[in-house]
């Protein structure tokens, strides 16, 4: 009876499958960012972070569901609400900074602005490549924390990025175009944002190794 009863139950595989595909669709808005900050097509790839941003709360609702119904989870089910929380903050910062861009009819970005937007991109793949990893944590720990830690250089590239990019919008604008200087910040702030996100997923895969190793 007990058997029966639990093949009606989300399988604990599920989550992974969940977790790979929001992991694409984070992928697939950061290489869209970067696309985005280039300048070109700009309509075109705000869209398309809107409509995987879209795809990844769809996800997300569907993983937040399979904690409450499934009988068993892979590992702690705090531990999988926070996971999938970070994977989602992060593309939804890129939303945030599609809205900024659309707001201010932005149409031109800084060199150093698209510098970030490649660092994004590393950040996510670095992501995406651990998520899969964590089906076998025992096996995969020396990667996943090698992981973890590449993630926090790549957040500390775009702390200097952010750096260098306000002061060169200063340097600029700063007392000739106050406009200008504010809408730069904004988006420089944001972009260290989506980075600071995807931190936080790094030491949530790093909780998730320590918990079950």
């Amino acid at each position: 009876m007990l058997g029966w009863f639990r093949k009606l139950l989300p399988r604990e595989d599920r989550f992974f499958d969940l977790f790979e595909r929001h992991s694409r669709t984070v992928v697939g808005g950061a290489e869209a960012l970067e696309q985005l900050l280039q300048g070109k097509d700009i309509e075109r790839w705000c869209q398309k972070i809107i409509d995987l941003e879209d795809e990844a709360d769809h996800i997300t609702a569907e993983v937040l569901l399979a904690v409450r119904r499934s009988f068993i989870t892979p590992f702690d089910r705090g531990d999988i609400k926070d996971l999938i929380q970070s994977m989602d903050d992060a593309i939804d910062m890129m939303h945030k900074t599609v809205k900024t861009v659309k707001l201010f009819e932005k149409k031109e970005f800084d060199p150093l602005m698209q510098e970030m937007g490649s660092v994004i991109v590393a950040a996510s793949r670095l992501v995406a490549e651990a998520i899969p990893l964590l089906s076998k944590v025992g096996t995969h720990t020396v990667r996943l924390n090698a992981i973890a830690e590449e993630v926090m250089r790549v957040e500390s590239r775009a702390d200097d990025l952010h750096e260098q990019g306000l002061k060169d919008l200063f340097k600029r604008h700063g007392r000739s175009d106050p406009m200008a200087y504010l809408i730069g910040s904004e988006i420089y702030g944001q972009l260290e944002k989506v980075v600071d996100r995807f931190e936080d997923v790094a030491n949530e895969i790093s909780g998730i190794v320590i918990e079950n190793v």
